[in-house]
């Protein structure tokens, strides 16, 4: 069309190099100035354009997500109101329905991000006849991670008063997705039974068969720690995360417990505060890292979550500070008491929530302050003898727009932490937002009371036969890893590195992913 322009680009309004998707503005002659009656939509997508000399000249966020090939054209590749982070990743739902309808037997294809027990998995519904292995088929296609955890074949998609997919019905849907397409087999003993509750307890499904893989039916290396732990609290026996991925079904699960020794492990229970606790094994561990780089950040552990609707802020901050109260970990130090550290409990005190008010930078900026702030929290290392260790802030970026941002140091916080925090954070928001006192139970025991539990089991004769058993294992390694590289290995790492984006052709993923699961 002519005199007009369009551009993809990122959330910093810069355009992005051909192959990487962005979202599409376009401009020139014949953009409208706005939405009538609505200035803060108005402000939102029509936004100034930096790349005319003309004064006034505006650009039209679209909220279609596109990819510029080497020749010029656009490819669309899904709305931006469709890309999702799970796990780290973020995703476009576009493209996974794309490659979904890209079969023979697909007639139609959504997918939708499934939210239960604060884990984040993806689920596809299809329509057509009944598919063979859909996963096989997005496997050949798509990163790994981006494959759903369930693909449900229905006579018809759920359609909203207007014509539109009912995306809302799909994610409330409890489907058996997971053992589509498989014959589902019944548990047969009670110790099978057991494992299958537990199974589907953790995964927030309604039941798990008995040669169903967990891990198809979306599980992943946290959740199945979750497992491990439910099973040694039920049999008392301990089974290694590594021998689960091996044998990741309800049948290849109990033949581990059946062969199994009980762990041993005396019961968990709160220990008394007379004496000071000590630190764990992986506390310990992070304590001495610490002490070789003081000011160093690896282990500082950043998150932001964005909060969409009115927010209750003296609401919200209260539900943070009932969190550290609940939490002792929250409020630990660990100083030295004769060249030993261990650990000392603050007594509660409501946490410090600064406030910014962003709402002031154009819609463009948001993002990237956002960002600046996040990373500021996270560059600044934490004194573990003194705490606190955890940042809080808040940014206030519209009426109904804020983002929270948390920095916690990894001694005290830990990826399955996240899972609780937002879980608490929602139940206790809820509640106090209206009026409710708080419905979360007393926690049984701190991680203090698991710090002098593994201490005194780990100890002894115990702790002889895993020590050696490790330094059995350990004879003849490498000191040092030897990769070939352009400069001397320096005497110690400076952690200052670049970015140098790669493809792997799909063999070697294949191959690489493989090797992976085997080790």
């Amino acid at each position: 069309v002519a005199n007009k322009t369009a551009y993809a680009l990122d959330a910093r309004m810069r355009p992005v190099p051909a192959g990487v998707v962005g979202e599409l503005f376009v401009g020139g002659e014949g953009t409208a100035r706005g939405y009538l009656g609505r200035p803060d939509l108005t402000a939102e997508r029509f936004v100034p354009d930096p790349f005319s000399g003309e004064a006034g000249a505006r650009l039209y966020r679209t909220g279609d997500l596109v990819r510029q090939g080497l020749d010029g054209r656009l490819e669309f590749v899904g709305r931006n109101d469709q890309q999702v982070k799970i796990r780290g990743f973020r995703i476009e739902l576009g493209e996974i329905e794309a490659a979904l309808a890209g079969h023979p037997t697909v007639r139609e294809a959504v997918v939708v991000v499934r939210e239960e027990r604060g884990d984040r998995r993806l689920a596809a519904f299809v329509t057509g006849e009944e598919a063979g292995d859909l996963k096989a088929h997005l496997a050949e296609r798509l990163p790994a991670y981006m494959v759903p955890a369930s693909i449900t074949v229905l006579p018809a998609l759920p359609l909203t008063p207007n014509g539109k997919v009912d995306r809302r019905a799909l994610a409330a849907m409890e489907t058996e997705a997971a053992t589509a397409g498989r014959a589902w087999v019944a548990p047969r003993t009670p110790l099978e039974e057991l494992l299958a509750g537990v199974m589907a307890g953790v995964l927030g499904v309604e039941r798990v068969g008995l040669r169903d893989s967990f891990f198809d039916l979306g599980g992943h290396s946290l959740l199945a720690t979750q497992v491990l732990s439910r099973v040694r609290e039920a049999l008392d026996v301990e089974i290694p995360l590594a021998a689960f991925f091996e044998h990741p079904t309800v049948e290849g699960l109990a033949e581990l417990a059946g062969r199994d020794a009980p762990s041993g492990a005396p019961p968990l229970v709160p220990a008394s505060r007379d004496e000071r606790p000590p630190l764990s094994f992986a506390q310990q561990r992070l304590w001495f890292i610490q002490r070789l780089d003081p000011a160093g950040t690896a282990y500082n552990i950043p998150g932001a979550v964005r909060l969409v609707g009115t927010l209750d802020v003296p609401a919200f901050a209260r539900s943070l500070a009932e969190i550290v109260r609940r939490h002792e970990v929250l409020r630990t130090a660990f100083p030295e008491a004769d060249g030993r550290p261990f650990q000392a409990v603050s007594p509660w005190t409501p946490p410090a929530l600064p406030v910014l008010d962003l709402t002031a930078l154009p819609v463009s900026a948001k993002d990237g302050e956002v960002g600046r702030l996040a990373l500021e929290m996270a560059r600044r290392p934490f004194d573990l003898a003194r705490g606190p260790l955890l940042r809080l802030a808040l940014a206030r970026l519209g009426e109904e727009e804020h983002a929270a941002l948390f920095t916690f140091h990894h001694i005290v916080f830990d990826g399955w932490s996240m899972g609780v925090l937002v879980g608490e954070l929602a139940a206790l928001y809820r509640a106090y937002a209206g009026g409710e006192p708080s419905p979360l139970p007393e926690p049984a025991v701190q991680y203090a009371d698991f710090s002098r539990w593994q201490r005194d089991w780990l100890s002894g004769d115990v702790l002889a036969a895993q020590v050696a058993w490790w330094k059995e294992r350990w004879v003849g390694a490498p000191t040092t890893l030897d990769l070939p590289a352009d400069l001397p290995r320096p005497a110690s790492p400076s952690g200052r590195g670049r970015r140098t984006p790669f493809a792997l052709g799909a063999d070697l993923s294949r191959d690489l992913q493989a090797l992976s699961r085997s080790r």
